[in-house]
């Protein structure tokens, strides 16, 4: 009875603070994912008040976070919005994955953590936060901009990816042989094309069968659906998140709408349980020594993003403003980056790279929406002053060439 009374104070708390830190962070316009981080690091390890009782709950919520995260963004998109983009935007996905995953990867193995490390901090640094560039798009009036097309394409590349990637980092982590592995492989990729080709012709079927004028019974057969499917997947050595991706990518219409305005709260409670149980598992005392390394690497990794943005930009034919723009609003990491982070933690492979990734999540979940607000016009009033730095110069040497040639121009009517 008495840890039950425990638990239920610790687990209310955490709830209240939550909720607490959310409007905090709503009235300071920013995401509130930093601010989960630190009360996860402040109730952790090494923190100011320890959990004891409501961990192991914690860490099922956070589970059940990363799900619902994953099947909301599948809601978003149709299967033939994803087969679309794949034709035309795969260059810029590929340009991305390039020039984004290859300083986490660099950054690893010059740390010496070695190959494994290297591809979970390659897909640290690659991954943009969809849920936190959504919300920059909305509060900046920017969703009907001509170059947020761009931008949504190439989010939907990196979820794509991620549904590859992430049985890669499973099988990796959990040290499977070049056999398993490529088994693992075949059948994410496998299953993922069977549901993208399942959900293109038999979507709206899927969806009708699905489908409830009653809110609590379509609540429970999504979220069950999701559950189970996650599970499945789980088993299969897969990811419980690509399998609930892809429940959602099969959902479409009316279901879909529906679905996600019913488990949007749900979503937003558990994903913050999720960054909360993260910073649990993190010792506020191992940043400080990872900060530099963290620093930098966000500030590489920012300047990548945007050269991302501006070449897919510029490649749709926007014009230089909106190349900005595009650049500036994918340089915020968040959700996805902590997933892959907390996957490298819970297997144990290299005890920096759980801080390290910490930080640079804070580090660039702050600066995201500062980036997205602030690109376009540093950019644009850099350019005019270097135009203006240019145009004085050949003026001035100009000048005495412009003054020989006016005669002749003038004499030339009168031959």
């Amino acid at each position: 009875m008495h840890s039950s009374a425990v638990f239920l104070i610790e687990f209310g708390a955490i709830i209240l603070g939550l909720g607490l830190l959310g409007r905090l962070a709503g009235r300071l316009r920013f995401s509130p994912i930093p601010l989960y981080l630190l009360a996860g690091l402040a109730f952790g390890e090494g923190g100011l008040l320890p959990l004891g009782a409501s961990e192991e709950f914690v860490a099922i919520g956070a589970e059940i976070g990363v799900i619902l995260l994953l099947l909301m963004l599948g809601l978003e998109y149709t299967a033939s919005d994803l087969v679309s983009n794949l034709k035309t935007q795969y260059p810029a996905g590929l340009v991305d994955m390039a020039l984004n995953a290859l300083p986490g990867a660099a950054l690893a193995l010059l740390l010496g953590w070695g190959p494994v490390a290297a591809v979970v901090l390659a897909g640290v640094t690659w991954i943009s936060s969809s849920g936190v560039i959504a919300k920059v798009l909305g509060d900046l009036g920017r969703l009907g901009n001509r170059e947020t097309p761009v931008i949504l394409s190439i989010l939907v590349l990196e979820d794509l990816a991620m549904a590859v990637y992430l049985p890669i980092i499973t099988a990796l982590l959990a040290g499977v042989g070049l056999a398993a592995g490529s088994v693992t492989l075949a059948i994410a990729l496998g299953v993922a094309g069977l549901v993208l080709f399942v959900a293109v012709r038999y979507g709206r079927v899927i969806s009708r069968v699905v489908s409830s004028e009653d809110p609590e019974k379509l609540l429970l057969v999504v979220l069950g659906l999701t559950l189970l499917v996650a599970g499945i997947a789980q088993q299969l050595q897969v990811s419980a998140a690509v399998g609930a991706f892809l429940v959602g990518i099969a959902l479409s219409g009316e279901v879909a709408e529906g679905t996600h305005n019913l488990l949007a709260p749900l979503r937003d409670l558990f994903a913050a349980v999720f960054f909360v149980f993260f910073g649990l598992h993190t010792d506020p005392q191992s940043i400080p020594p990872v900060i530099l390394p963290a620093l930098a690497l966000a500030v590489v990794t920012a300047l990548t993003k945007i050269a991302t943005g501006y070449w897919a930009a510029r490649r749709a034919g926007i014009s230089p403003k909106g190349r900005w723009r595009a650049g500036g609003t994918l340089v915020a990491r968040g959700e996805f980056s902590i997933v892959i982070a907390g996957l490298a933690v819970t297997a144990g492979i290299e005890p920096d790279l759980g801080p390290l990734a910490t930080a640079y999540v804070l580090i660039l979940v702050v600066l995201g929406p500062l980036t997205a607000r602030y690109t376009e016009p540093i950019a644009l009033s850099l350019t005019r002053r270097r135009a203006a730095s240019a145009d004085v110069r050949p003026v001035h040497a100009a000048t005495p060439a412009a003054e020989t040639l006016e005669p002749v121009q003038e004499s030339t009517p009168e031959r």
